[in-house]
């Protein structure tokens, strides 16, 4: 049976003894050799399953020792460079459509599950990292004692690494290949991500898991751009939204393993005052898992054939071609069918353009002319409407990088509610050995009072007094004495300090051995079990909107999708507004969620079918870099807005991903598209 590709190979022949950018068949019609080499046999040997065939000749237009250059067409260095440049462009689309019908021989199999299942786990440690920041904000920041001016730079400062990542890695990755950066990257994120457990300064952690998100800022747009140059059109569309499944997954895996993980105190050891290894830091170590299996898997994959293809390398990429077709063949129980293509178009190459109108130029020119080439080759209108969709969407990561501290919040509020207070008491000759939890005590009197063993939790003394009183291993979370006075009283291995006696008398009192550092306990968290908890109902309802994006991208349209679900995803985010109960806000987030998750699938597969090959990295990854600065400028609005109104940084995400579904409408329809 003739597969699609051999339909074309008259066209291709003639084409090439033309154009000499296929082997010619020259030395064939000498010795007499058939002409059907499509077939994967000649007239006279059979070709069996499993026999070496050797690699297509590719001879780049040279004319053979002994040949006559007869017909030859005028040469590259007597044409200028319009000329140049549409004959590129005419390789290109014959490529594009040639490469379509080499995939479809190659089918959909085995292969593609592999690289799915890799690219997967690269993925998913994006979704990782983004949920990382959220649930170790408030223990990291507790732990390392940064005070309310320093919170929320921990979350901003992995968005910024990620939205330079996304630029550098995606833009190398036209030039060096997918697989190559790819690998590059995420060995960085693993790295820095796995060094910042250990690191006790709250500056040196910011560092490590900014160069982390550098890393894994290259994920999102070469695993994409990698994954959609081995899929045939009809299936592209559905196996990447099938693909955006993992970032859900590395959500799901986050939320557990804090859930596990982060509210277990005891997780943790400590070598004297200064080195301190709590549980929160075991879940980074966890979190970084994900990351390392996804480099040791994708050592054993192959580089993407399109991008060889586009760099000139036929042989490597019919190599990698054919075993695609095999490996697909053998899985479906078809061994003996043989890969037919012998021949793939090369388009003329950006770098012997610049190197034949520059031969002259010093080095700087030579770099500028290719930058100007790189920025003509990207559609200004078709960029800009991407990152303005893109940053519409980015709102997700606001919402969900500080709506752990949301639900604190509206914890903090209810616990408050529930604060007795107590006035003028006078306490006599007493031993504290318990905890002292929600209280107010004003003007009250404590008079040879013994404070042992003890904890204040969220107690706030006012103009009290401390008569000749004893304290011994005190630890006093998220309490303070204003306006007090102590008189001949004496402190052990205590917390208070300065910072908790505010505005408040010591006579003739003396501390010593005090406690170092921030004390950080579990027990003082209002509901960690359920913050965590939320989150892991809030990603898992994502689970429909990729079951529905994926079945219906290819039917209903990717902008049908995107434009609809950035509407119903603004609606539903406004009514976060009058969530006043826990209650009303989860179930909100997970709506939110489901609805807003069909927009990324549909923006991630527009954004890929919309650049070129040889642009697709670098317009993918400015594109989500875009994106990445939009998350820094909503992760800072959350953090200066969440303790005080959520009224004004919800109804900025509803109005803009309600005008940014319009604005994607607007956007080129991809659904046709070959690979360009």
């Amino acid at each position: 049976r003739r597969s699609p590709f051999q339909d074309q190979e008259d066209n291709y022949k003639a084409y090439a003894q033309q154009d000499g950018h296929y082997a010619d068949n020259a030395a064939n019609d000498e010795d007499g050799a058939s002409s059907d080499a499509t077939e994967g046999q000649d007239d006279e040997d059979e070709i069996y399953e499993g026999e070496y065939q050797g690699v297509p000749a590719y001879n780049n237009g040279k004319v053979r020792d002994g040949q006559v250059a007869l017909g030859q067409p005028v040469s590259d260095s007597a044409k200028s460079r319009k000329e140049l440049e549409n004959e590129r462009q005419a390789d290109e689309e014959e490529l594009a459509q040639q490469y379509e019908l080499i995939m479809q021989e190659c089918g959909h199999g085995r292969f593609q599950w592999q690289l799915f299942f890799v690219l997967g786990l690269a993925l998913m440690s994006d979704g990782v990292e983004v949920f990382v920041v959220g649930f170790v904000l408030p223990s990291a920041e507790t732990d390392m004692c940064v005070p309310n001016s320093g919170a929320g730079w921990l979350g901003s400062i992995v968005y910024l690494g990620m939205m330079f990542g996304a630029f550098f890695w995606g833009g190398l990755s036209d030039k060096v290949g997918r697989k190559q950066c790819l690998l590059i990257s995420m060995s960085v994120n693993g790295f820095f991500a796995f060094l910042s457990s250990f690191v006790q300064g709250y500056s040196m952690f910011l560092l490590c898991r900014m160069v982390s998100g550098f890393g894994i800022g290259g994920a999102v747009p070469i695993v994409f751009s990698y994954f959609a140059e081995v899929l045939a059109r009809e299936k592209r569309g559905e196996h990447l939204s099938w693909l955006c499944m993992f970032w859900m997954i590395g959500g799901i895996y986050a939320s557990a393993m804090a859930w596990a993980i982060i509210p277990h105190y005891g997780w943790s050891f400590s070598m004297g005052s200064a080195y301190q290894f709590h549980s929160w830091r075991v879940f980074v170590v966890v979190c970084a898992l994900p990351c390392v299996s996804a480099v040791v898997a994708l050592t054993f994959m192959p580089e993407s054939p399109r991008f060889f293809l586009e760099t000139g390398k036929h042989d490597e990429a019919w190599m990698v071609l054919k075993h695609i077709h095999d490996t697909n063949m053998r899985a479906r129980g078809e061994p003996e069918r043989v890969f037919t293509v012998n021949r793939i178009k090369i388009p003329k190459q950006l770098d012997e353009l610049v190197e034949m109108q520059n031969e002259s130029a010093n080095p700087a020119l030579k770099v500028l002319f290719k930058i100007r080439a790189e920025l003509r080759g990207m559609s200004v209108t078709t960029c800009c409407c991407c990152c303005c969709c893109r940053r519409c969407v980015s709102r997700y990561y606001g919402l969900s990088v500080w709506f752990p501290d949301v639900i604190k919040h509206l914890q903090a509020d209810e616990y408050a509610s529930r604060v007795k207070i107590h006035n003028d008491e006078r306490i006599e000759d007493f031993t504290f050995n318990f905890t002292l939890e929600n209280q107010i005590q004003r003007n009250s009197v404590f008079m040879n009072d013994r404070f042992i063993s003890m904890k204040f939790k969220s107690v706030t003394f006012i103009d009290s007094s401390f008569l000749n009183c004893y304290f011994e291993d005190v630890s006093s979370v998220g309490s303070s004495f204003r306006n007090c006075t102590f008189v001949d009283s004496f402190f052990y291995n205590t917390d208070i300090d300065d910072t908790k006696l505010i505005n408040s008398k010591v006579i003739n009192s003396s501390f010593h051995h005090n406690k170092t550092g921030c004390q950080m306990t579990f027990e003082d968290d209002y509901s960690a079990y359920w913050v965590y908890f939320v989150n892991f109902l809030g990603t898992l309802a994502v689970l429909p909107g990729n079951i529905v994006s994926a079945l219906l991208m290819d039917k209903i349209g990717r902008l049908s999708m995107l434009g609809g679900s950035m509407v119903l995803s603004g609606i539903s985010c406004f009514f976060l507004w009058f969530g006043t109960s826990e209650s009303m806000m989860i179930f909100m987030l997970c709506l939110y969620n489901g609805l807003s998750i069909s927009a990324w699938n549909s923006l991630d597969v527009v954004t890929t079918e919309l650049y070129p090959t040889d642009r697709r990295g670098t317009g993918f990854g400015f594109c989500n870099a875009m994106c990445k600065l939009a998350a820094v400028l909503g992760n800072l609005i959350f953090g200066s807005l969440v303790g005080i109104t959520k009224a004004i940084p919800i109804l900025l995400a509803s109005s803009v991903l309600v005008g940014g579904g319009l604005v994607g409408l607007r956007l080129p329809d991809t659904r046709a598209n070959v690979l360009m």
